[in-house]
């Protein structure tokens, strides 16, 4: 009799820990065969793509091969990516891979399963305002953060080019969206100013380069509490950013962005990191979705058309018992990935699924290696705490370790504590090249 075969669309945070444990408890022991799939051959924290985008971390270091991660779990892995599905013959088909020149790599493919489970993530939502996918950076994947690196280091030598005249310049970055992603990178690029002129490689000093973070919310931040976004925005001005709140964008090109009112803000640089949606051809392989591509599921995570089928992540629009959604947040889809092992295995055995709730262990914001701010332990019977400055930023780095240890183990991750802390001393301090 075959063992039951688990395909796991999407080898994201939620994904990797998912097939992770789902290797360890049921691939190694063959009661399950596992198999990941991802338009990508290796994976990288997406929490981390600003550092990555700014050249404080070098993706090729971080990032995990799943080729390799895969040996080592007890899971399989395919790089491909979801083309349809076929409900009735559980089936999917995976998409012709290319090489550069347009050369076939891997032809198209079908795959069966037993159970699927989509963690296909979310990627920026820029509500088709006019100009923006042709002129704006996008960072939601690694391939996107690595080309805004490049852009960047070639805008500031550009702007370095013209030696003494450079006192008399100003570059101009233009961030839309004060979500996570926007604030941080906004300090980042402050700390990468810094570092660039600190190495030589430019003449640009830190106050030469001017950071505009566009809002369209009445403050900063607005989906977290507001005793975070007040001194996250005190922080950001005093380190020169211009916050603009209450701002619409409606049209990007060459010269910057345009607002609502008719102001143009001139931008040598764009990154767009407002608002956020799932892939939407989601909403194309006949499942029911939301407005945003999310696809529906119950409580258990299942969808609500097909019991076999499972969503997690930003991707998924999970119900909660206030009748509110799962929050797009990297803890919940780590939190999911947890249930999910217990829901697939109750779900092979025909046992009763368990619902998931999520539960909210605080917010942490990362201001380079100049501030970090964040609440703790925020929930229904216990008021948050709120932290900063150093032990904020311990507890920032420890998301990091977290997700680590899920996808490695404690003596790995303990050994690359060790490893990172020695290419502090090694290596420059920001990539560049």
């Amino acid at each position: 009799m075959a063992i039951p075969r688990i395909v796991v669309v999407g080898g994201g945070a939620g994904g990797l820990e998912l097939v992770t444990k789902l290797g360890h408890k049921l691939g190694r022991k063959k009661k399950a065969e596992i198999i990941l799939i991802d338009r990508n051959s290796t994976h990288i924290w997406k929490p981390l793509l600003h550092e990555v985008a700014t050249g404080v971390l070098d993706s090729g270091l971080d990032e995990v091969s799943y080729q390799g991660h895969s040996k080592a779990h007890g899971y399989k892995f395919q790089r491909g990516t979801l083309e349809s599905l076929e409900r009735e013959e559980k089936q999917l088909t995976l998409a012709a891979i290319h090489d550069a020149n347009g050369t076939v790599l891997l032809p198209s493919r079908t795959l069966s399963y037993d159970y699927l489970v989509l963690s296909l993530g979310s990627v920026s939502n820029d509500f088709g305002t006019q100009g923006v996918a042709e002129h704006c950076h996008f960072l939601d994947s690694p391939q996107q953060a690595e080309k805004f690196r490049r852009d960047m280091l070639d805008t500031f030598l550009r702007f370095s080019a013209n030696g003494d005249k450079c006192e008399r310049q100003q570059l101009n970055v233009a961030i839309i969206g004060a979500g996570a992603t926007g604030v941080e990178l906004s300090a980042e690029l402050f700390d990468a100013s810094k570092m660039l002129h600190s190495y030589g490689f430019s003449s640009l000093e830190d106050r030469q380069v001017k950071v505009h973070l566009i809002e369209a919310a009445p403050r900063i931040l607005p989906a977290l509490p507001e005793r975070i976004g007040k001194p996250v925005a005190k922080e950001l001005t005093r380190l020169g950013v211009d916050i603009h709140t209450d701002t619409r964008v409606t049209c990007a090109d060459e010269r910057g962005i345009t607002t609502a009112d008719g102001t143009l803000i001139e931008a040598d640089l764009s990154v767009w990191a407002a608002g956020i949606r799932a892939p939407s051809f989601l909403s194309e392989l006949g499942l029911s979705t939301e407005r945003n591509h999310q696809v529906k599921v119950h409580q258990t995570m299942q969808s609500i058309d097909d019991d076999a089928i499972f969503a997690l992540g930003d991707c998924a629009s999970c119900p909660q018992p206030d009748d509110k959604r799962v929050p797009p947040r990297a803890q919940a889809a780590h939190q999911q990935a947890s249930l999910m092992v217990k829901n697939l295995r109750a779900a092979m055995d025909n046992k009763p699924l368990k619902e998931f709730v999520f539960k909210d262990h605080g917010s942490l914001i990362s201001l380079a290696h100049f501030d970090a701010v964040g609440s703790l332990m925020r929930g229904a019977s216990a008021r948050s705490l709120f932290i900063e400055g150093r032990l904020a930023k311990f507890f920032y780095a420890s998301l990091y370790r977290m997700h680590q240890m899920a996808i490695h183990g404690v003596i790995k991750t303990g050994m690359t504590v060790i490893v990172d802390g020695l290419n502090r001393y090694l290596r420059p301090k920001m990539k560049l090249h």
